[in-house]
């Protein structure tokens, strides 16, 4: 057959014919690198793929476990997966941060962060773990204020009653709080620094067995978090002498703040979600998001306000923030009141 027959000349049939074979040649290099592709693709799973573990430095009954399993159960809503709470409490939260600090950064393993962390790194000789370097801050979660707290029965009225019988046995008036490190313990630590008594702080792993110390008698008084005391106290189980806010709490608006008693006393701690360091952006951005449109439903406000918590979210750059100046904060308390690192 010629060339000429077709109307081709034989330069631009030679030509043509080159530029048909390149075509098809890039042609079954694009198919051949789709073929490739899309199993790849097909093989990389959404996050989350599966239940999301959460630990939790405290035991259960705390304000933290409360509102914990709160966000927990929401995120689990909204993220179309599990997120279990695991509760790992420790002294000086190491157990729960140091497996969260050494765990895969993939989203699947959380850590409740909270101001116990700035408190820790004052407050202790060494950690298995670096409250700045180890975790990507996600968002905050509450703000929350804490009590001075003695049984229903007790004789004691007033914060300045119960100074005056700390002062009066300090051999054998104790004053009991969650862990060592805790910001429960911390505050009892102030507390018993500004108020210049001789009490001891016997720390305990939860809640329910300091309510249960004092009802026995082991303890005096307690120092804890509003949320797991405030039905007692409503119901008269406990006595709340003073609450540790900067002013009166409205929710218990007939008592008093510690600092009307002794001047200058403040202290509110927080709480908030962080991933092991390295976490991809777009996972703590996704969180961020989650966290943030939980803390906007107007029940779950409702449900944290009832605990005595102001639900907050933040970006994770004021969380960043916020975990250094309550650093430098706690340190100045802690080397005031000469407490000596554990």
């Amino acid at each position: 057959m010629r060339l000429h027959s077709l109307g081709i000349t034989p330069l631009a049939g030679a030509a043509g014919w080159a530029r048909r074979a390149g075509v098809a040649r890039g042609l079954g290099a694009l198919v051949l690198a789709c073929a490739l592709v899309a199993p790849a693709l097909a093989q990389t799973p959404t996050w989350p793929a599966q239940p999301i573990k959460l630990q939790l430095p405290y035991g259960p009954g705390g304000v933290a476990d409360i509102v914990a399993r709160l966000l927990a159960q929401r995120l689990s809503d909204s993220l179309g997966q599990q997120v279990l709470v695991e509760n790992r409490p420790s002294a000086g939260q190491t157990v729960a941060s140091e497996l969260v600090a050494k765990s895969a950064p993939d989203g699947y393993t959380l850590l409740w962060f909270n101001s116990g962390h700035a408190v820790s790194t004052s407050l202790f000789r060494s950690l298995p773990f670096d409250p700045v370097r180890d975790f990507a801050p996600i968002s905050t979660v509450g703000f929350f204020g804490l009590a001075l707290v003695v049984n229903g029965d007790s004789p004691i009225r007033t914060v300045a009653q119960f100074i005056a019988a700390a002062k009066a046995k300090p051999a054998s008036f104790n004053i009991g709080t969650t862990s060592i490190g805790s910001t429960q313990f911390i505050t009892a630590e102030l507390f018993r620094s500004m108020s210049a008594i001789d009490a001891q702080i016997v720390p305990f792993k939860s809640t329910p067995t300091i309510i249960a110390a004092i009802k026995s008698g082991d303890v005096q008084g307690m120092v804890e978090i509003l949320a797991p005391v405030m039905a007692h106290v409503r119901s008269g189980n406990l006595r709340a002498l003073g609450v540790s806010f900067d002013q009166r709490f409205a929710g218990l608006p007939d008592v008093p703040t510690i600092a009307e008693t002794v001047p200058g006393y403040e202290s509110t701690a927080w709480n908030a979600l962080a991933a092991p360091a390295q976490t991809p952006r777009a996972i703590i951005d996704r969180l961020n998001r989650e966290v943030a449109a939980v803390i906007a439903q107007p029940e779950f406000n409702r449900r944290l306000q009832d605990l005595g918590v102001d639900a907050r979210a933040s970006t994770p750059e004021a969380l960043r923030d916020l975990l250094a100046s309550e650093t430098a904060k706690w340190r100045t308390v802690i080397e005031r009141a000469k407490i000596e690192k554990q």
